[in-house]
């Protein structure tokens, strides 16, 4: 499972739009919400139908790119007219700021009606291993981790239903309890049907018997992608603030939108000398902190997963881009780089189809990684491993790269202390 965080737009919107459906229509959010690009005019989505709210109420602005406290840093413009609005995104729209260390340039801001309010609630929702859990307090807003000791936690084992939990009888006894109850019971279930992992709504309040969710952030499961497509649409994944995609990461990421598999690569250090190519995003998970307990935390260069039974013209473009980005630089003090093809045992995944597409872009391959000085590092397990691992042992003399090869029999890890302890 791969987390990642989507716009505030974005969840409000999905949340409002389906609510309904799981409150037998009870329960209703507003949407009216602009999401305003680059290039993009404020006063003219006020033109059109439907959007007349905005030179009608008062509003709020804000960036939309996955970072918070933007109130401390003077980027939160409350209770303000259309022109007022209008001006605040023209000033702002294309700076660059520094938020936590992350320096990025503003691109998206986020328009809705602001609301008057004292009574601020905190709700959260995220999954864990074996269960999840809802959080819900009567103090939200910005001290709720000074306040932590006053939130309710719920716990929803897997398998359990929500309906089956008493909601109210677990909250606090406050105005409007019985309708927030209401509200987590329909937006647990909506977070379950549509890929959410994370999910905080601080503050929202109530008015004249509606949830006004306030501050919203949220996070999906992306490999449900190819699944939840009539219910995403085209959802936007954008990067994390400060943190643009390199075109290799684009490259990836357009193939894994298109796949019924699962494709991710993030570069995280390109002078880096190991390299991994691991299936399964478990297995991708305990390589990269293998690799980091062993002390070479500095040296890993990418982190991503191939799974879901890709095919081999998929793992052929994967490997292709891996191996292109590998094998650029040499290491300017002549040592070795390593890529380990690594993974469990695969219940469904044939282990030769995705080696194949693998072995065709070693193939071509072959004279850089030879003068890049790579080794690599083979353990797999699963359908058809064993004409997997012979194809990928012949390939040793045929391309004279050094090629180890090991299957289910050696633990998952342990190419990692074979390569790196040499």
């Amino acid at each position: 499972m791969a987390q990642r965080g989507i716009r505030e737009f974005t969840a409000k919107k999905l949340i409002a739009e389906n609510i309904g459906n799981y409150s037998n229509n009870k329960i209703e959010l507003s949407s009216k919400l602009v999401l305003i690009g680059e290039g993009e005019n404020l006063s003219d989505y006020a033109r059109k139908p439907g959007y007349e709210w905005l030179k009608e109420e008062k509003l709020v602005v804000k960036p939309d790119q996955l970072f918070g406290k933007r109130g401390k840093s003077g980027l939160l413009l409350l209770d303000a007219s259309l022109e007022e609005a209008d001006r605040f995104i023209a000033e702002n729209m294309g700076k660059t700021i520094d938020i936590g260390g992350a320096t990025g340039i503003l691109t998206h801001f986020l328009v809705e009606p602001y609301v008057a309010h004292e009574e601020e609630y905190y709700l959260a929702i995220e999954t864990e291993r074996e269960k999840d859990m809802i959080h819900f307090s009567t103090m939200g807003g910005v001290e709720i981790e000074e306040n932590w000791d006053k939130v309710t936690s719920i716990e929803i084992p897997v398998g359990d239903e929500v309906g089956e939990i008493n909601i109210a009888g677990k909250l606090p006894d406050f105005d409007g309890r019985d309708l927030v109850a209401e509200f987590i019971e329909a937006l647990y279930r909506l977070f379950c049907d549509f890929g959410f992992t994370f999910l905080e709504i601080n503050p929202f309040t109530l008015k004249e018997g509606q949830v006004i969710p306030l501050d919203m952030v949220a996070k999906l499961d992306d490999t449900a992608a190819f699944e939840m497509g009539d219910k995403w649409k085209d959802i936007d994944f954008p990067p994390p603030f400060g943190q643009g995609l390199t075109p290799e990461e684009k490259l990836i990421a357009s193939l894994d939108e298109k796949s019924g598999a699962s494709l991710k690569l993030t570069i995280l250090n390109p002078e880096g000398r190991v390299w991994t190519m691991v299936a399964g995003g478990g297995a991708s998970v305990i390589y990269a902190d293998t690799v980091s307990d062993l002390g070479f935390g500095t040296e890993l260069a990418n982190y991503g997963e191939y799974s879901g039974n890709p095919t081999k013209d998929e793992t052929y473009i994967y490997a292709k881009t891996l191996l292109d980005l590998m094998t650029r630089k040499k290491d300017p003090q002549g040592r070795k780089k390593y890529l380990l093809i690594g993974g469990g045992i695969a219940n469904f995944t044939d282990v030769a189809k995705t080696f194949a597409g693998i072995v065709q872009a070693l193939k071509e391959y072959s004279e850089k990684l030879r003068e890049t000085n790579v080794e690599i590092y083979v353990r797999r397990g699963g359908p058809n491993y064993k004409e997997g691992l012979r194809i990928m042992k012949e390939l040793e003399g045929e391309i004279g790269v050094p090629i180890h090869v090991f299957g289910p029999e050696t633990h998952m890890t342990k190419i990692v202390k074979m390569a790196l302890e040499e």
